[in-house]
């Protein structure tokens, strides 16, 4: 039985919700662990309490965050039961994996070293605890790779095969699903993404901190680290971004022309479109300004392949519900005990999840219209606009990072940011846009696979669980309730020892160290 449309996309809207409230949390805990482990290694190498104090002070604002990330994240995997239940039946095998692995190696390691980092400082040597600390770092790290090895093979499923006895996909390849290139990409460039959140963080707060005049000595020296740390990670960013586009243009082409607003088929190598308004009515874009070979030269590596255009995209796979047709047409034969449609049914399965689009349109698939096929074709292209803007902002975004943070290095490595005001108050007001940056990217990545829960195998229409509509209102609102309740909570604690400010940490008192910046 096939859910309900607006039981389909109620679920996607809820999925939404908890997944980019979720990862609000999650880029400041992967990059500020790190940051935690540059300044207590600097205090066990030079012994200045300063640097304790800093791995202590980043530490509190790291645990509040890391406790939000937890309850959320612990809510997002539950919907894979609640509201995605044939998701969880037909793809459980190959998904849980990573899943499992992530549980018992990464988040027990990062939880319980969490607990000793907070309450290790009176127990433990110097060396221990930095050791704890980089541990943390670790753990909350590996978390974000075993959750990307599942979410990547949702847009790349390699070494898993579909079993027609069991009517479920299952494991063949532990080591292609590990080493999925889609994963791998995706991994670095998140956790870059993650740093750079973190490091715009550190940069803003102690930005913050020098136009206030206040505790100088340890925003400077936390300014220092963060703009360091920053370029790094934002020029991984860029870098990453590339190899990201590569691999997005050899197994995900249709996301890649949407991403670039590209309806035809360009001679190679394919203009990159620099701005334009998305015309998804009549498959073309307005106002289009593009730069001449660059989209060839990075998704192909190459002057001579082309990047197909969604028109075509289109074309290809009607032939491949086509195909999809006759995969469905043996498997039913197979079911009913007849063997001699296995030979067939190994000839189309690859396009059994293109046939299974139809059962949008049709309980009987094998006996579909042209005109369902065609509209079945139509739905393998997602809705343009929002991944060609999205993709804009993040790349818009990553752009303002890199100049803020080599502006800040720049003129710290200089001893001249003193007088630079403006670099300290567009520090402080580009606190948040990291995320605005990295929800856009998720939305590109997660929005830009759409028609498909797994790419090519595994329709959204049909993952849903059998919910009503009113369960799912019920539910979205009181997830909404909550998500909002901890957003003020974790706001309000952020917010508040931000204005206490290291000096808290010695009950008012700092320890020297208010030296007057840099002229």
């Amino acid at each position: 039985m096939i859910p309900a449309a607006e039981v389909v996309e109620l679920s996607r809207m809820q999925f939404g919700l908890t997944a980019m409230f979720h990862f609000l949390f999650v880029p400041l805990t992967m990059g500020l662990s790190w940051i935690l482990v540059i300044c207590e290694a600097a205090y066990v190498m030079t012994g200045k309490v300063i640097y304790k104090d800093m791995t202590r002070f980043w530490g509190k604002l790291f645990g509040i965050n890391f406790a939000m990330g937890v309850t959320t994240g612990l809510t997002l995997e539950f919907q894979f039961g609640t509201n995605w239940a044939y998701y969880s039946h037909y793809v459980g095998d190959i998904f849980g994996v990573p899943l499992a692995i992530e549980g018992m190696m990464a988040f027990f390691l990062e939880s319980t070293f969490v607990g000793l980092f907070f309450f290790g400082w009176d127990r433990l040597s110097k060396v221990q605890h930095l050791g704890i600390t980089f541990l943390v770092a670790l753990g909350s790290n590996l978390s974000a790779l075993w959750i990307l090895i599942a979410n990547g093979w949702m847009q790349n499923p390699v070494g898993a095969e579909f079993n027609y006895i069991t009517m479920r996909m299952e494991l063949v390849s532990l080591a292609e699903v590990f080493f999925n290139p889609v994963a791998q990409v995706k991994f670095v460039h998140t956790v870059a993404a993650g740093y750079v959140a973190a490091s715009m963080f550190v940069l803003g707060v102690s930005s913050w901190y020098l136009l206030k005049a206040r505790d100088t000595g340890f925003a400077l020296r936390s300014f220092a680290i963060a703009s360091a740390f920053g370029l790094a990670s934002i020029l991984s960013v860029i870098v990453l971004g590339d190899e990201s586009g590569y691999t997005t243009g050899e197994v995900q082409k249709v996301k890649l022309a949407a991403m670039e607003g590209q309806w035809d088929t360009h001679p190679a190598p394919a203009p990159l479109t620099l701005f334009g308004i998305p015309n998804q009515k009549e498959e073309r874009t307005d106002y289009e300004v593009s730069i001449p070979y660059a989209l060839g030269l990075i998704a192909t590596r190459s002057t001579t392949e082309k990047v197909t255009g969604i028109k075509d995209l289109k074309i290809e796979y009607e032939q491949r519900i086509i195909s999809g047709i006759q995969a469905y047409g043996a498997l039913t034969r197979l079911k009913a005990g007849d063997k001699s449609a296995h030979d067939l049914f190994e000839a189309h399965k690859a396009d059994l999840g293109f046939g299974l689009l139809l059962k949008k349109y049709t309980s009987n698939v094998v006996d579909a219209t042209p005109a369902q096929i065609k509209a079945a074709a139509a739905d393998t292209i997602p809705n343009v606009a929002p991944i060609f803007w999205s993709f804009r902002i993040m790349v818009g975004l990553g752009m303002l990072f890199l100049f803020i943070f080599s502006m800040s290095f720049y003129f710290l490595a200089r001893r001249n940011l003193a007088p630079q005001r403006w670099l300290l108050r567009l520090a402080v007001l580009s606190i948040p846009l990291p995320w605005v940056a990295i929800e856009a990217g998720w939305l590109v990545a997660e929005y830009g696979r759409q028609p498909w829960t797994i790419s090519g195998i595994l329709p959204t229409f049909m993952s849903a669980s059998a919910l009503s509509a009113g369960q799912l209102h019920f539910s979205m609102i009181g997830l909404g309730l909550m998500y909002c309740s901890l957003f003020v909570i974790e706001m309000y604690l952020m917010l508040k020892y931000i204005r206490l400010g290291p000096a808290s940490l010695h009950t008012g008192r700092y320890f020297g160290e208010q030296t007057a910046v840099h002229a």
